[in-house]
């Protein structure tokens, strides 16, 4: 007869291992992405990598389990089991990084990838969505792209979502300003996990009633918001149209100037000893000459738009480093695509290549992301795109892409 007792310890040890076995199956179920295909062979590509000066001819670029295994000009047969794609002299490059956004939904973010962008620095949506679909394509759901959040703008008078958001706040629904204040914000959404921090050095121009021109906060609160951000390895971007709030931001360490209408020579001289990168965003300044505007953003982007133009060409002569952004949701209304800032660079003096980088190499450069991707080259990421025709020839052939892979798969195909 077998012991009572003991049959109760067999019973108890054998729940025990069961609950132990189901809950390590599901935590790999929760863990796993999707994975990515074996391998996939680009041939007969004409590969911008967004590092060289030249394009590399008749190409093969091999895609092992999501990441690119080597770009090769003399390539011998594929593997049996590869998925082989001819690309018959079309034009293969990175994924483009557009270096500010404001994607706000799924649908939104799917429209981002198929223009051609597998990166994306979000500059400001509310309640975090962005850090859920940063998540959502950590976990293998490549139709998205990649996802850098800034969070909540910190700004005099802050969004109605960031008290909806950190209740905890409550004391500076008048308005946010000084030292402390700053830092606790900016703790807050360090917290929360976003990639960085957004401040807007100066206000705003896209509102009637703003002043582009006006400095928001002092240098020692700009100081603030970089400290407490450098003690969690995150860089600051600042937002900035005036000239002496764009100065107190590069003082503060700020990692990039977005927008930069007013920037003067002494300024632009500051950026480039202290390595500041510039985000011009000119198509989406130009945007307030439509008539839909209203006469009063009519008016100001007359006089806006030709000194940002004057401001990124200083900053081109200098060797200040530019980023591409479209400073765009990419929602319905959306009309406009990071090529059309590619091409306002080139207006500006920026060759086709060095505006392909902005949008690739260097921009992945400024995000602390080189060792992952923005190039064609051994070892990174395959975020990959093919344009039918040279962009060197005309930055607009970017406007139709007709391959988009997402580390290392295929998410949107329209080849023929």
């Amino acid at each position: 007869m077998f012991p009572r007792f003991l049959l109760v310890i067999v019973l108890l040890l054998s729940l025990m291992s069961l609950g132990v076995t189901s809950a390590r199956h599901v935590l790999a179920t929760k863990q796993t992405p999707q994975t990515a295909a074996e391998m996939l062979v680009l041939t007969h590509a004409n590969v911008i990598d967004g590092v060289s000066a030249q394009p590399l001819r008749d190409a093969t670029v091999i895609v092992r389990a999501g990441r690119i295994e080597s770009v090769l000009t003399n390539a011998t047969a594929a593997p049996a089991n590869a998925t082989v794609i001819d690309l018959q002299g079309r034009w293969l490059l990175p994924g483009l990084i557009d270096a500010h956004t404001h994607i706000a939904d799924l649908a939104a973010a799917r429209a981002a990838l198929a223009s051609g962008v597998t990166t994306a620095r979000n500059m400001g949506v509310p309640h975090f969505v962005d850090i859920g679909m940063r998540q959502l394509h950590r976990n293998g759901h490549t139709d998205l792209p990649e996802m850098l959040s800034a969070g909540y703008h910190l700004y005099p008078q802050p969004a109605e979502g960031l008290f909806l958001d950190f209740p905890q706040f409550h004391d500076l629904l008048a308005g946010l300003s000084g030292v402390e204040n700053l830092r606790r914000v900016t703790r807050a959404q360090l917290e929360r996990g976003v990639d960085f921090i957004k401040v807007n050095a100066t206000d705003r121009a896209g509102q009637p009633h703003s002043d582009p021109r006006k400095q928001l906060f002092s240098e020692a609160e700009l100081t603030a918001i970089v400290e407490e951000a450098r003690r969690s390895n995150i860089f600051v971007a600042a937002h900035a149209h005036g000239d002496e709030g764009a100065l107190a931001a590069v003082r503060a360490g700020v990692r990039s100037i977005e927008h930069g209408t007013y920037l003067s020579e002494a300024t632009l001289d500051e950026m480039k000893r202290r390595g500041t990168y510039l985000t011009p965003t000119i198509a989406t300044m130009a945007e307030m000459l439509e008539p839909r505007n209203g006469a009063t953003l009519q008016l100001r982007g007359k006089h806006m738009v030709p000194r940002l133009r004057e401001a990124t060409a200083q900053a081109q002569r200098k060797g200040v480093k530019l980023l591409a952004g479209t400073d765009t949701d990419y929602g319905e209304t959306s009309n406009f695509r990071l090529a059309h800032e590619l091409m306002e660079l080139q207006s500006s003096g920026v060759t086709p290549m060095a505006a392909l980088q902005a949008a690739t190499s260097v921009a992945a450069e400024c995000f602390g992301l080189a060792q992952r991707t923005g190039a064609i080259k051994a070892g990174l990421e395959a975020d990959l795109i093919v344009v039918e025709r040279s962009p060197l020839e005309h930055l607009g052939n970017l406007q139709e892409v007709l391959l988009v892979i997402n580390n290392g798969r295929i998410a949107v195909n329209r080849l023929r």
